[in-house]
């Protein structure tokens, strides 16, 4: 992650520089990175949103070619053609922004290890910001229970578009309804570890997340009343 996370630093030292609080860089370091991924975010999203539509129609031909996989193969590819709908298209953004979060994250973890000039930074990374008396150290509570807060929300509005991305997989389903109840709670006993500094990029990352889904959420409705209106058209002729 030092590829990614040095120049991350160099970023975030130059904020510092203009802004003169360190736990305001934070922020503004967040919002820039959460809007650099944003179209790579609803790319995936769009792409998630899209497998939901076309879900029940693979499902048809994968029970009605089941003992022929070479027919289901080239139905399904007749398909996503029809469609206009790539299965891997949710995979590249995810897997380019990846990096990029894990680069942020050893940022915040370890701030002096990927900056400039250290010794600039060392009175920095140690202010107080709110009620936090150093950003390089835990707050015990606050700050990681509205981290979890935070993601129960974001994490449930992207769980039911994966539930719905995985209707008739019962197993992921239940695992996917688990996990919203246990990563929130993870990342409150994390937070409780973490310097102060990464808990409020998180926090902040998942308060602009939760816009983002909202957004989402609107242009999924979008895609599956277009499908519905397809599907009624279809019967009617």
């Amino acid at each position: 992650m030092n590829a990614l996370a040095k120049p991350i630093g160099y970023l975030l030292q130059l904020l510092y520089g203009v802004i003169g609080n360190y736990g305001l860089a934070i922020i503004i370091l967040t919002l820039f990175a959460k809007l650099l991924l944003y179209p790579l975010y609803m790319k995936q999203m769009t792409s998630t949103a899209k497998m939901s539509a076309v879900q029940p129609k693979m499902k048809a031909i994968q029970d009605k070619y089941a003992n022929d996989k070479e027919m289901m193969n080239q139905k399904l590819s007749e398909l996503y053609k029809e469609e206009k709908f790539n299965p891997m298209g949710g995979c590249l953004p995810m897997l380019i922004q990846m990096p990029i979060i894990f680069g942020l994250f050893a940022l915040l973890q370890s701030p002096l290890q990927f900056m400039g000039d250290n010794d600039s930074m060392i009175f920095a990374v140690h202010q107080s910001f709110l009620w936090m008396p150093d950003l390089s150290q835990p707050d015990r509570w606050i700050l990681p229970i509205l981290a979890g807060i935070a993601t129960y929300i974001s994490f449930s509005m992207q769980n039911d578009q994966q539930q719905s991305a995985a209707a008739g997989a019962g197993g992921m389903q239940g695992m996917m309804k688990m996990m919203k109840y246990v990563f929130p709670i993870m990342i409150v006993m994390m937070g409780r570890s973490f310097p102060s500094g990464l808990t409020i990029y998180w926090s902040i990352s998942q308060v602009i997340q939760i816009f983002f889904n909202m957004r989402m959420n609107k242009v999924r409705a979008k895609l599956l009343g277009t499908d519905a209106k397809k599907k009624k058209k279809g019967g009617k002729k």
